[in-house]
């Protein structure tokens, strides 16, 4: 389902802006707000997770022709937006302007495309664990708390005037049943949410007792009831309509690459992706052995040497601390090199619950919200387990001393906590912070922090940023091979587990995000970072020895996310005019 997927890379990435804005931001902002309001009246838990709290008390719009009912108001919103372009002459906010239309265009088109292919299916439990863990966020005003109250009576069609979800989504799916080549969820996904069903309840639930709110004890059994019986409807109604390829069609799958920052055809991500694995690969070969004479290891091999590595686990009942005192060192490291200037403050980091770690088996950063920011900001979250699979799934991938500097830098400082705290503070515009966002701009931050931390590491973590450096080669072409049908997802669980030494839980997570979690997205990280690389390489050329790696990388966290087009032309005007 196209608002879950969306939803679901919001809670995951999305950015925060301060109450310090420029005239030309405010400006701007007045633009991205009438489209975000105009776009929250159909998905209102996008607007309320970013904080326009109008939205908190709302639930998605399942009605008859909704996806006729939104295009309609976006194209409306399209033709505004081109308006005030044509008026607008300053050319920060016409940069804006430009990135509003073309968010709106995306959003037209992956309608349209999902609408021509896609038999819809609405993965109701994960929806709604994701809108109220995200409303009852112990990070927000508890003020705002209550909405959920509401929210959850209309979601039952408790509340006069709303029908209960669950009958929104049977119809809306039936209503598309008779249309010839639709294709329906793939099996395995399908699977997967329904054995996932239990956990996103407990989530809820979980969700409410956390907010010590009143009133939800009847109300909640209720949403339980009806979605006990939406189980039995998609076993007996939707299960027969599975496809049993996880293939999506080639313009569904183009069309997603696209929505992450990927503007390339799956060929060329392929080939370059190739390349560069064995490029890094070569690399790390070369710091095994090192490290393996150091330690007087008779096998230097490298998949040897990382399985040795990763037996070095952390007590479970260690590892924040560790991950926690591993920040404080790499903060050490920035301040002595200079490499990026850093809030006064520590980073947050918590351990993932099993509803989190069941809608994202892998460890992410929580933003805080996007509007009217009061000093929250994001969360490291480290998942340890894929509990979607048999038994304990517990990953060593995470847990190991020297894969932590690898995994902090980018999920910390100087990574994506670094650059959501900077747009927190410099008041970045709603349209570089929320609307130019994907996971190419995002992502590639990340991991070209990595990069820059690199060179100051301990030898056995500099080995561990080259292999998660590999890792996300790997996935640039691991991905498009699984979607174009060359490599199925059996044969990427013995790649991974086999040649970088992956647990079988983690490998199983990748398989499975590739094949239908969020199918395109994983190309996204070498994507990104290698647009950054060129445009670090270019600004060198030009600056030679008086280049000043801190103000280029303040300068990049100052402009939020904008396109790669639109961010080298920034950089260049500021450092080589």
């Amino acid at each position: 389902m196209l608002i879950v997927k969306q939803l679901a890379v919001l809670l995951v990435a999305v950015l925060s802006v301060g109450a310090a804005s420029a005239d030309w931001i405010e400006k701007s902002n007045d633009n991205a707000l009438l489209v975000l309001r105009g776009q929250g009246a159909f998905e209102p838990e996008t607007a309320s997770a970013v904080g326009l709290e109008a939205f908190d008390a709302e639930v998605v719009d399942l009605r008859d022709d909704y996806v006729a009912r939104e295009n309609a108001s976006d194209q409306a919103l399209l033709g505004e937006m081109r308006r005030r372009l044509l008026a607008e002459r300053d050319p920060r906010v016409r940069q804006d302007l430009e990135i509003l239309i073309q968010s709106l265009g995306d959003a037209i088109e992956t309608r349209r495309i999902y609408r021509q292919y896609m038999l819809p299916y609405f993965n109701l439990h994960g929806l709604l664990f994701g809108s109220f863990d995200a409303l009852l966020d112990p990070r927000n005003d508890s003020e705002r708390y209550p909405a959920a109250l509401q929210r959850l009576r209309k979601y039952t069609g408790s509340e006069p005037g709303y029908t209960a979800i669950v009958e929104l989504a049977r119809a809306r799916s039936r209503e598309r049943f008779a249309v010839d080549g639709l294709q329906g969820p793939y099996r395995g996904e399908l699977d997967k949410d329904l054995s996932d069903a239990p956990r996103y309840l407990a989530g809820i639930r979980a969700a409410f007792e956390r907010a010590e709110l009143s009133g939800w004890e009847e109300e909640l059994p209720v949403l339980e009831a009806q979605l006990a019986d939406y189980l039995e409807w998609l076993r007996r109604e939707m299960l027969p309509r599975a496809r049993p390829d996880h293939r999506l069609p080639a313009p569904v799958y183009a069309d997603n690459l696209k929505n992450f920052g990927v503007r390339a055809a799956p060929r060329e991500l392929i080939e370059q992706a190739q390349y560069a694995y064995q490029s890094i690969r070569s690399e790390m070969q070369a710091l095994a052995r090192r490290i393996a004479a150091q330690r007087g290891w008779d096998d230097d091999g490298l998949v040897t040497v990382l399985r040795r590595l990763k037996q070095e686990q952390i007590p479970q009942n260690k590892l924040l601390e560790v991950y926690r005192q591993r920040l404080r060192q790499i903060e050490e490291i920035i301040r002595r090199e200079d490499i990026v200037s850093l809030p006064q403050r520590d980073a947050a980091i918590r351990l993932a619950t099993e509803a989190e770690a069941a809608a994202s088996p892998a460890s992410f950063m929580r933003p805080p919200q996007l509007i009217d920011n009061t000093g929250q900001y994001g969360e490291f979250v480290l998942v340890q387990s894929n509990p979607s699979l048999p038994g304990d799934a517990l990953m060593d991938d995470w847990s190991h001393d020297a894969i932590t500097w690898a995994l902090t830098v980018h999920e910390t400082r100087p990574g994506h906590e670094l650059q959501f705290a900077s747009m927190v503070e410099n008041g970045t515009s709603l349209a570089r912070a929320l609307f130019a966002f994907n996971s190419a701009n995002a992502e590639g931050w990340g991991l070209y922090a990595e990069a820059v931390m690199h060179p100051y590491l301990p030898l056995e973590a500099q080995l561990f940023s080259l292999y998660t450096r590999l890792l996300r080669a790997a996935r640039m072409f691991l991905d498009p091979m699984v979607n174009t049908g060359q490599l199925t997802t059996q044969a990427t669980v013995q790649f991974l587990t086999g040649q970088l030494a992956m647990s079988l839980p983690m490998a199983s997570s990748e398989a499975e995000r590739y094949a239908f979690r969020l199918p395109g997205q994983a190309t996204a990280y070498y994507y990104g970072y290698m647009n950054l690389m060129r445009l670090r390489t270019e600004v060198e050329l030009a600056l030679g020895d008086s280049f000043d790696q801190r103000a280029f990388h303040d300068f990049i966290l100052a402009q939020g996310l904008l396109p790669p087009d639109l961010l080298r032309e920034a950089v260049l005007q500021e450092f080589t005019r």
